[in-house]
């Protein structure tokens, strides 16, 4: 007799609540026999106790064991990752206002003196007042025609850079920090994934 096929895809991450009951529908994705997937998608696989951490791996084999379990009958075929990583969200503190003031001038004050020691590195001043005096003969030691829409020009490009103004988006390309970021994430799962399969491994008699 032929076994009945369905298709289980992991999702790469998956965000829940503490202690929240995990079936196999909140981490995978099925395709195949609409009656054998809505089996598979209620069953339990996973508890979240406070003895977790927040980051959980689940691995697909774990996956098919509990459905081989449950419905022997079934083949299962894995597309895409083997790995699924959950991730506890704890409810968070709520920053206070003098927090918030203090954090915000320590990074203004550290972006500005990072600006200024880089202007005097590259002698900016002098640069200006050779610009200014090429431009029109005159020797000034303060060429604030150049050093305002310098300043400013400085601001905005660095606004555009970022592509956010607050919580404005000037368009849907990513900026450089958030692909950073994008990719410091993906670093971070996959470190993870190989720390908990190096873990389970050392378990093993």
């Amino acid at each position: 007799m032929q076994k009945e096929v369905i298709y289980l895809r992991l999702r790469q991450k998956n965000k829940v609540s503490p202690y929240a009951k995990l079936v196999i529908g909140n981490i995978a994705q099925l395709i195949g026999d609409e009656a054998f997937c809505s089996k598979v998608e209620k069953m339990p696989i996973y508890q979240i106790t406070k003895e977790d951490k927040n980051l959980i791996v689940i691995d697909v084999m774990k996956v098919i064991a509990v459905i081989q379990q449950g419905i022997p009958e079934l083949e299962i075929q894995v597309v895409g990752p083997t790995q699924t990583i959950i991730e506890v969200q704890f409810p968070k503190k709520k920053l206070a206002p003098i927090y918030f003031v203090l954090i915000w001038c320590l990074l203004f004050i550290g972006a500005a003196l990072a600006i200024m020691n880089f202007h005097e590195d590259v002698s900016m001043r002098e640069v200006h007042q050779q610009i200014y005096k090429i431009v029109t003969g005159i020797d000034n030691p303060k060429p604030l025609l150049l050093q305002v829409p310098y300043s400013l020009g400085l601001g905005i490009g660095m606004i555009l850079f970022f592509n956010h103004l607050f919580k404005k988006r000037f368009n849907e390309e990513p900026s450089p920090l958030e692909v950073e970021m994008f990719n410091y994430q993906q670093d971070l799962d996959q470190y993870v994934i190989v720390h908990e399969n190096e873990e389970n491994g050392q378990k093993k008699p």
